[in-house]
């Protein structure tokens, strides 16, 4: 019922402003940095049915993140304009690209073979797509677990979005807290060159809360309200573009049964596609990018704390041994490479940009970005503009991995497709050390 759904979301909303107050009160967990979401979602699994029973959420929680995940991906291209060199682009961020592209992969592949070759000899009854849930919530974060577990729900694992949801959780407390450690570690030993000490941070990095005279508009209005609400005008794409990625997968289901399209990439085509007739009817300009850059950001707060809440805990007690083994692996490979390759393959502020891809490779870009400016908080070193740029060529890749991953597996080509995908970030490796091997700057800010 349409109530039952207005009910869930008024609830977790109520738990947004608990969790709000909570972040912009209590000391101890402000010096956490632990996002609002993720202090929702932890309030909604605690009073829930799985805990105490105190708030009445319906059993659809669990689905509401395949949902906002798709939302998500329908933001992502609407809003773009004017026409840039991608060749130049890439020589400027190329090293950037490079490494945070073998980060990403190397997961992915890496996973995907343990799953598919490791887990079932010493976990003879695991599913061969637990390797890969893994980095969907590392990685990925709550929305592409979220995504590829509905995959491998839709084909026979009931449990992967659980199991999703657990990875990213734990993806975002080992990326926020283990992050702030890492920081406070480089900043005594002389590696950050931005700060010196975390206690340096602005008061409005750790309430959440800005002061007026730092406060920036969240868009610009493009529309008149006496034709359309800008909010309504932006939102209305959006949700055209989600409805739809629906419509076009209910559509492949029929004609291709065997194949199941992930909704959350046929939104991304199809926000592409509406971009494309915006711009024929010359109403592209009249789409503020912030504005849909919110709308995007406010659906994955409320995927992080559906996401949380709904995280069946008797799956966790279930699979405890396998979740252990993945998780220590994975904070291992996020080390690895924070430690060990961004050092040796950055010619420049090594520890910034290593401390980004740390974020992003526990949950999700804003993850990377709170590191960062924990890390250079007025962003004088200039990596947040490259990994910008970076993303315009890292979307299509992080976009191919989350689409065809769970293909293989299903497949059964999962543990030759992990060599291959680890072979190409070894790759990537090799191309950026070969390229972008000498400095292009001095490490001054």
């Amino acid at each position: 019922m349409a109530t039952t759904v207005l009910y869930d979301f008024c609830l977790m909303s109520a738990l947004f402003v608990v969790s709000k107050i909570i972040r912009a009160k209590v000391r101890f967990i402000q010096r956490l940095y632990i996002p609002t979401a993720l202090i929702a979602g932890f309030l909604g699994l605690l009073l829930g049915k799985q805990g105490l029973g105190w708030l009445p959420f319906s059993s659809e929680i669990g689905n509401y993140s395949g949902i906002l995940i798709a939302v998500l991906f329908g933001t992502m291209f609407l809003g773009n304009k004017g026409k840039s060199s991608f060749k130049k682009m890439f020589v400027s961020v190329g090293e950037t690209f490079l490494v945070n592209c073998s980060a990403e992969v190397f997961q992915f592949g890496f996973f995907m073979f343990i799953g598919t070759a490791v887990l079932p000899l010493i976990f003879g009854s695991v599913n061969k797509g637990f390797g890969l849930m893994l980095p969907a919530g590392f990685v990925g974060g709550h929305g592409t677990a979220a995504a590829i577990g509905d995959v491998l729900s839709e084909n026979g694992w009931k449990d992967a979005v659980s199991i999703g949801q657990t990875f990213a959780t734990i993806g975002l407390l080992v990326g926020i807290l283990g992050g702030v450690v890492l920081i406070n570690i480089a900043a005594r030993k002389g590696q950050t060159k931005a700060i010196k000490s975390v206690e340096q941070l602005p008061e409005e990095m750790l309430t959440g809360l800005i002061p007026e005279e730092k406060r920036d508009p969240v868009g610009e209005e493009t529309t008149s309200t006496m034709s359309i609400d800008v909010l309504s005008w932006h939102l209305g794409l959006v949700l055209t573009a989600v409805g739809a990625a629906y419509l076009v997968n209910m559509g492949l289901k029929k004609l291709i049964p065997q194949i199941s399209f992930p909704t959350y990439a046929l939104a991304l085509i199809c926000s592409i596609l509406l971009h494309n007739i915006l711009h024929i009817f010359k109403l592209d300009k009249y789409v503020d990018k912030k504005t849909v850059t919110h709308i995007g950001a406010g659906a994955t707060d409320y995927l992080v704390g559906f996401g949380v809440a709904s995280i069946n805990l008797n799956v966790i007690v279930q699979y405890w041994q396998p979740l252990v083994l993945l998780v220590l692996l994975g904070i291992a490979v996020v080390l690895t490479f924070l430690l060990v390759v961004s050092r040796r393959f950055f010619s420049n502020y090594w520890f910034e940009r290593g401390i980004y891809i740390y974020g992003m490779s526990t949950g999700v870009l804003a993850t990377g970005a709170i590191l960062l400016r924990i890390a250079d908080p007025e962003f004088k070193t200039g990596v947040l503009e490259d990994f910008g740029f970076a993303w315009i060529f890292m979307s299509v890749v992080d976009m191919l991995c989350v689409s065809l991953c769970p293909l293989f597996v299903l497949s059964g080509v999962g543990t030759a497709a992990g060599i291959v995908l680890i072979a190409i970030a070894a790759a990537c490796l090799v191309i950026c050390k070969t390229v972008f091997g000498k400095n292009r700057n001095t490490e001054s800010v």
